[in-house]
């Protein structure tokens, strides 16, 4: 078993459930995803896993904080495994591209925030859209970050 796959099973475990074999499968398919992926791509990928049971998998592993989601600018949703923790994106309009990033101090601020308004907060999402370093260093002058429909 892969180490990526021996977290995922403590980590879905750890929630209360167990990793079958078709939740496996789909396991193994987003790993050679290699990145962001959606839940049709992974339906084709394991045509012998039940597109009901690939939905569920995928919101057990999201559950289980081994998968997160990914809100694109265009309002699609994207999946890509998690490197663990709480973390935010930087997700690159023009090639696709996702990375993560932690920053205790913005999440401070986030905390002070609510509490200056009196606001419970039970979780929050950030991401942030624009142009990764190799796709900015090859714009052009003045060309703007595009949306793009990976």
């Amino acid at each position: 078993m892969s180490t990526t796959n021996e977290l995922a099973s403590r980590q879905v475990e750890s929630h209360g459930h167990r990793l079958t074999e078709p939740r496996r499968a789909v396991l193994d398919a987003i790993v050679v995803a290699g990145g962001a992926f959606t839940v049709e791509e992974l339906c084709a990928a394991v045509p012998a896993v039940g597109r009901a049971t690939v939905f569920r998998t995928v919101k057990l592993l999201q559950e289980s904080g081994v998968i997160c989601r990914l809100s694109l600018d265009d309002g699609s949703v994207r999946y890509q495994l998690s490197h663990g923790g709480h973390h935010h994106h930087l997700i690159c309009n023009a090639c696709g591209a996702v990375d993560e990033f932690r920053d205790s101090d913005l999440d401070a601020l986030i905390d002070r925030n609510a509490r200056d308004h009196g606001f419970d907060v039970s979780s929050h999402s950030i991401e942030l859209y624009g142009r990764c370093r190799d796709c900015a260093a090859t714009a052009l002058p003045g060309e703007t970050a595009s949306v793009v429909r990976v």
